[in-house]
């Protein structure tokens, strides 16, 4: 079994063939997977999904490069749909300096508002962040994170990044990034990583691995990233695969599973 812990089958891309794309994932192992909603569409379609299929579980939140779009009503409305039993983490927030589609501090103040939710909810957190590494850094710490946890998503960082972030309590998440050539700083992240808070994911439809780079992901496809990490630590692909499911069925509380 492996658990895809953030992927984006609300997103339009699979609008014609979800279904089929959930019996690939299953050919694949791929029997659990998160939604992750980050606006109002994505949100709605997140839990529609949950809610229909009972190895779905939803991620919801407010998306940095949405940020000059959060308002009270968004927040409530938030906060009301994250009392949702299928709703597993208040994510993806943090910071994006890429597209900066907002400024920095408007970017900040809708991050630390939905910690502070998160907090009081207390649901574990999904950590996007984009050129943001230390801003990010510094608001988690800031934050005291380590009191709910989380997942950096999609690591994109080295090993001394990854260090940082596991010293504030957070999981790392590994997606198809890892399985590309030239990613070797993420490469060697995913090798000391320790075991309890390893997590792997596809960000699909995006960031498709090796051997799909550059076509549509999928779920199924966390295959290929717990088989690139079983091969660069040195591990039976079982031993990945199985440590990483019980990872997030302990961040997500869904120990019952195991």
């Amino acid at each position: 079994m492996i658990f895809d812990t953030h992927t984006h089958l609300n997103a339009e891309q699979f609008n014609d063939d979800y279904k089929e794309v959930i019996e690939r994932a299953e050919q694949l192992g791929v029997t659990e997977m998160a939604v992750v909603g980050f606006d109002t569409p994505t949100i709605e379609r997140s839990l529609e999904l949950s809610e229909q299929y009972p190895f779905i579980h939803s991620i919801i939140g407010w998306h940095p490069t949405e940020a000059g779009s959060y308002t009270k009503d968004i927040e409530k409305g938030l906060q009301e749909k994250l009392t949702n039993s299928r709703v597993v983490a208040l994510g993806e927030i943090g910071l994006d300096y890429y597209w900066m589609n907002d400024d920095p501090d408007v970017q900040e103040r809708v991050f630390r508002r939905q910690i502070a939710i998160a907090k009081e909810m207390n649901l574990p957190i999904s950590i996007h962040t984009r050129d943001a590494m230390e801003d990010t850094y510094k608001i988690l710490k800031s934050e005291g994170i380590q009191d709910i946890g989380g997942i950096m998503h999609s690591f994109g960082g080295d090993s001394e990044w990854a260090k940082r972030f596991l010293d504030l309590g957070m999981h790392i998440s590994f997606s198809g990034v890892v399985t590309f050539k030239k990613t070797l700083e993420v490469q060697e992240a995913a090798k000391i990583v320790p075991m309890d808070k390893l997590l792997v994911e596809t960000d699909a439809p995006y960031l498709a691995p090796v051997p799909y780079r550059g076509k549509r992901n999928e779920p199924g496809y966390t295959h290929y990233v717990v088989d690139k990490i079983s091969e660069l630590r040195n591990l039976p692909y079982q031993t990945v695969a199985k440590k990483t499911t019980k990872n997030a069925h302990r961040l997500f509380r869904l120990e019952e599973n195991d």
